[in-house]
């Protein structure tokens, strides 16, 4: 999913529909960020060409459940409470909708970003913010 078929990282990643919740592939851009670690951690395995990035306590590729365990135990330890791996998920996409404006872009990318298959689905995701809410009405 992190490289390419020449063996090369490829700056998305490419989720099958095998493991994607739905069975919907689709190709999700990395950051330059998290492209630079995935860098590191690749280098640092030795360059597999095979097998997964993150591996789990035991060794081998991480369940969804391992997965949901370890945030939860990421966001325990850095005592942010009642946090969730599908929290960080709904923080991405009500980001990202918030800076649609400034790219010019819409709900579709996000949409798709997100794997739904209705956008009113990632519509739920999107949080409000009282203090912009305040900053509307007193425009109006």
């Amino acid at each position: 999913m992190v490289l390419g078929p020449s063996g090369k990282f490829s700056g998305a990643l490419s989720l099958c529909g095998g493991i994607t919740k739905g069975g919907k592939s689709r190709v999700v851009p990395i950051s330059p960020v998290l492209m630079s670690a995935l860098k590191d951690l690749h280098h640092a395995l030795g360059r597999p060409q095979t097998g997964p990035v993150v591996h789990s306590e035991r060794g081998g590729a991480m369940t969804p459940r391992s997965v949901v365990n370890w945030f939860r135990q990421t966001y325990d330890g850095l005592g942010m409470a009642g946090c969730s791996s599908h929290s960080g998920r709904r923080t991405f996409i009500t980001k990202a909708a918030r800076l649609l404006p400034k790219i010019n872009g819409s709900l579709r990318d996000v949409q798709e970003l997100a794997g739904h298959a209705a956008l009113s689905t990632t519509e739920r995701y999107i949080q409000g913010d009282r203090a912009i809410q305040r900053k509307l009405v007193t425009l109006i």
